[in-house]
């Protein structure tokens, strides 16, 4: 694959989603590239580039000649974290959705003749966390502890198989934390707190996260659809700076220009009431580390990130204001 051209026809499934359309929004910008949005049903109220009804994952409404003429599939469409999962078996929804799904897809692509299939995975395929200063690496055993984090193993193994079968390159991402512009969840609560000014018992905490912006990983995928050296690799992928929660409370309640009220309570008893809550998930993202090395997509790719985390949380902060005021 030619390292100085991208593809001309990329397909990128969940496109109305946060990395998804973000990253449509990159190659709309590239003279050469056509983009095309992989999604369940028809969107009218987004025409900015072609469309390819998919359907969901789990019954794909197309075949390989929908396919013709694609030469990169941008994967990244999956069955997320579920706040209130209702299902008594949740790894079999995801592994239906994430699993036979992606497989699928993948099959699709091969016989359609598409060079290069990138999966969007997660970090939770090393693990849920890393001891300080031991940061995971693309090519450490994995170690899932979730049915989120098996399923997306699943298939990336499953990814794999077919790529050694039939020849299709395949390229697996594992971000962490994504934020920026728009972003929801748990992150979105944080800047709700600050925003309001609510005190917090977070002032203490010494764990070191890596995160990524939004852009910072669309910039990789851009990059890992047209690099030579992606094809068949795993790539881990942050902002290349770890923070603590403390600091990144801080410095989020800086951008929002309302300064974090953070307290240094101890952290054991803290841990153990929102144990008690049965909050163990939170527990662990916020008293937790979870650091990744980028080293090896560094060196591989010749890839550093585009945008620093300072301004990244910058960016992402003045787009929650400007949201405050609509």
């Amino acid at each position: 694959m030619d390292s100085e051209r991208l593809p001309a026809r990329v397909l990128v499934t969940g496109a109305s989603g946060f990395v998804g359309g973000a990253l449509l929004r990159r190659l709309a910008e590239e003279p050469d590239v056509e983009g095309v949005a992989g999604v369940r049903e028809q969107d009218p109220a987004s025409p900015h580039c072609e469309q390819l009804v998919l359907g969901n994952l789990e019954d794909l409404l197309i075949g390989p000649q929908q396919l013709q003429g694609v030469s990169v599939i941008v994967h990244t469409a999956a069955r997320v974290h579920v706040m209130h999962e209702r299902s008594s078996d949740p790894l079999s929804e995801f592994r239906r959705v994430n699993v036979e799904g992606t497989l699928a897809l993948a099959r699709m692509a091969a016989e359609a003749g598409v060079r290069r299939f990138v999966f969007l995975s997660s970090i939770k395929v090393n693990g849920e966390s890393s001891l300080p200063g031991v940061p995971f690496r693309a090519d450490d055993p994995p170690c899932p502890q979730d049915p989120y984090g098996l399923s997306k193993l699943e298939a990336e193994r499953g990814l794999q198989r077919i790529a050694d079968e039939t020849g299709l390159e395949v390229v697996i991402v594992r971000p962490p934390l994504v934020y920026g512009p728009g972003v929801r969840a748990n992150f979105l609560s944080m800047m709700r707190w600050l925003h309001r000014g609510i005190p917090l018992p977070l002032g203490g905490i010494d764990n070191r996260r890596s995160l990524v912006a939004l852009d910072n990983l669309v910039d990789l995928l851009v990059c890992c659809l047209r690099h030579p050296a992606a094809a068949n690799q795993t790539f881990l992928v942050s902002d290349g700076e770890d923070l603590s929660t403390s600091e990144l409370l801080r410095r989020l309640g800086h951008a929002l220009r309302r300064p974090a009220r953070l307290v240094a309570w101890a952290s054991r008893p803290l841990r153990l009431l929102l144990r008690w809550a049965g909050r163990e998930a939170l527990v662990q993202r916020l008293f937790g580390s979870l650091q990744v090395d980028i080293d090896k997509t560094r060196t591989l790719l010749g890839w550093s990130p585009v945008m620093t985390s300072g301004d990244a949380l910058n960016q992402t902060a003045q787009d929650f204001l400007g949201r405050q005021t609509c």
